[in-house]
């Protein structure tokens, strides 16, 4: 077939929660989902074996004949350079060759892969927040603080496919220790687990329900709960250091903020963009915007097609 009647990309984007797939057109349009739930606490090959059902799901589509390649958007770290996955969230995945067996899968067309961060930061880009922005950060605030770069109009994943990832800037020289080895990081203080955590230690209480996450803790806020709202503040105080040291090295001229933390709306935004201002002094980054992501949940899959795209020398 004429490489220009293929002119769809197929993509996965891989969670601790879910696996889905897509495929997607020029434009960003996804014409086909395919999705299986994460058996994330089972060993490996388990796990591949629902990639495999979501890969199948879309192969059997009369589309598939247009697919050119196939992108990956997963959890991390990942290491595009060797194809190579361990996600946090997923144990049975250590240095696992998920290219590879997803490139078998797909009878040796091109696969690219890279973190969650950069797909959600390729899709806001291509079709988001960021369209039209040269230089732009965006972030994922959830489970995890995830992110990525674009870098003078084009996304810049790094030559692992995890730049950007500020979840593990530190921010608090003297803080708790991070899972990832370090002190005081970005994800330890304005994750939703660590932001919930933070109120209930300063005394916050849940309601009847019992329901101590993140949401309920901005419900709080929202609705005057000074913890609560303290809670957030710090978060929103976290966010502001990481963004303003990477404006201060990038140069960026835009945040863009999404992931389930990011629903909190002003509960998070306004402490956000007051608290930038302390941070964000120099000339060159004062003018910085932060902004909510507008892609929600198709970021994932929409990301990882823009970014394969880009991978291929196509300008999405």
């Amino acid at each position: 077939m004429p490489l220009m009647d293929q002119d769809l990309l197929a993509a996965l984007d891989i969670g601790g929660t879910k696996i889905a797939g897509a495929l997607v057109d020029g434009d960003g349009r996804l014409l086909l989902r395919a999705q299986r739930p994460t058996p994330s606490r089972e060993p490996g090959d388990s796990v591949m074996r629902a990639v495999a059902e979501v890969i199948d799901e879309l192969r059997d589509a009369a589309e598939w004949r247009r697919v050119a390649a196939l992108g990956i958007g997963s959890a991390g770290p990942v290491d595009g350079r060797r194809g190579t996955v361990s996600p946090v969230n997923i144990p049975g995945w250590r240095d696992y060759p998920l290219v590879a067996r997803v490139r078998e899968r797909v009878g040796g067309m091109p696969v690219n892969l890279v973190g969650d961060g950069v797909a959600m930061t390729a899709a806001e880009h291509w079709q988001g927040a960021a369209r039209g922005r040269d230089n732009a950060l965006c972030m994922v605030v959830s489970t995890g603080v995830g992110g990525g770069l674009v870098l003078g109009g084009r996304l810049h994943p790094g030559p692992t496919g995890n730049a950007g990832h500020i979840g593990h800037i530190s921010v608090d020289l003297d803080g708790d220790p991070c899972p990832c080895g370090a002190r005081g990081c970005v994800e330890g203080i304005a994750s939703g687990p660590n932001i919930a955590r933070r109120a209930l230690a300063e005394g916050w209480r849940p309601g009847p329900g019992g329901d101590a996450s993140a949401a309920a803790v901005a419900a709080a806020a929202r609705a005057g709960d000074p913890v609560a709202a303290a809670s957030f503040e710090r978060a929103a105080r976290a966010l502001a250091a990481g963004i303003a040291a990477t404006a201060a090295l990038a140069e960026i001229e835009i945040a863009v903020i999404g992931g389930g933390v990011a629903q909190a709306g002003e509960v998070l935004f306004a402490p956000l963009r007051r608290t930038l201002g302390e941070y964000a002094t120099l000339s060159f980054v004062r003018g910085l915007q932060v902004v909510p992501a507008v892609m929600g949940t198709d970021a994932g899959l929409v990301g990882a097609a823009a970014a394969c795209r880009e991978a291929l020398g196509r300008t999405p």
